[in-house]
């Protein structure tokens, strides 16, 4: 019985995959963290290539410069 016990104190499997769940969730939060904060500057980026690939021409209209 103390050779069960001493092989399962010198068993560190259980602590490596402890260790890799803790830093998926820490890169989770950042993760989130990250798209939350960049979000909504992302979103208007995106409408306003949006809109110009839709009408060309507002981009003439308000002054900006269309290189191929």
């Amino acid at each position: 019985m103390k050779t069960i016990f001493a092989r399962f104190a010198k068993d560190e499997s259980g602590a490596t995959a402890i260790e890799y769940g803790l830093i998926a969730a820490l890169m989770a939060v950042i993760v989130i963290a990250a798209i939350s904060l960049l979000g909504p500057g992302l979103s208007t980026t995106f409408e306003n290539i949006a809109g110009t690939l839709t009408d060309p021409t507002s981009a003439l209209e308000s002054g900006e410069e269309t290189t191929p």
